[in-house]
């Protein structure tokens, strides 16, 4: 398969943020990651996996296409956690994509630099994974290759209940130095709409990266300070938009 991106000299001193998809319940999350960190000013390398298209077109409606990524990427990022399209406007000239099965691809490399690796969502096949090293794709290789180089991973596990064998690879992640960051949301923000819970755990995600962000309203030590917060969610224009 070509390679679906260009390199030119200028990439020499990108630094990206690999954001792998994995093929949980939860692609929203993923949406309100990317959505920030190409709000924060960082580069972003994707990696969504086979699994992570069928949930992606379960739950947007949308067909995540090689040949296609960029223009199905901008329609993702641009739709809302409702499902309502258009609701935010993202530019995506920062992000390069690399297809799930190209085992030769830049970050399966530890001489390949970047800042670390998001995960969001993480199945609990792609814990079980990346916790066993077993690299089957690009995800999990790229997974294990930001461990070994001791570089920031972040794993957003979506599942539940979990199950001992889960939660003793979960264990074995900490124990390798990932930060394990299940997808919980909080109500002390003063959710009042379906956005404000997923860009509260987006937020959460981007915090353990050391990403800065205005996804949700933070905890100030006073008691009933969301009451009359009026909810935490950014205007319509969103992270990214104009």
């Amino acid at each position: 398969m070509d390679r679906l991106h260009s390199v030119n000299a200028g990439d020499t001193q990108r630094r990206p943020w690999i954001v792998g998809v994995s093929g949980a319940s939860g692609t929203p999350y993923a949406a309100s990651v990317l959505r920030g960190l190409l709000a924060a000013g960082e580069s972003v390398d994707l990696v969504v996996s086979r699994a992570s298209r069928l949930t992606l077109l379960d739950e947007t409606g949308i067909s995540f296409r090689d040949a296609h990524w960029q223009g199905d990427l901008g329609e993702w990022l641009a739709r809302g956690a409702d499902g309502k399209p258009g609701t935010f406007r993202v530019r995506t000239d920062d992000v390069r994509y690399w297809a799930a099965g190209d085992l030769a691809a830049g970050p399966s490399s530890g001489s390949y630099a970047t800042k670390g690796m998001l995960i969001v969502p993480a199945s609990t096949a792609c814990v079980a994974g990346v916790a066993l090293g077993l690299s089957k794709d690009l995800l999990q290789r790229s997974a294990s290759v930001t461990l070994k180089e001791r570089r920031r991973l972040v794993v957003c596990v979506r599942e539940t209940p979990l199950n001992g064998q889960t939660l003793k690879h979960l264990v074995g992640l900490d124990e390798a130095g990932a930060v394990v960051l299940p997808a919980s949301p909080a109500f002390y923000a003063g959710a009042t709409h379906i956005q404000d819970l997923v860009d509260f755990v987006a937020g959460r995600v981007l915090d353990a990266a050391g990403v800065p962000h205005q996804l949700y309203r933070r905890w100030e030590g006073e008691l009933g300070g969301a009451s009359g917060a009026g909810g935490s969610r950014p205007a319509e224009d969103g992270p990214g938009g104009a």
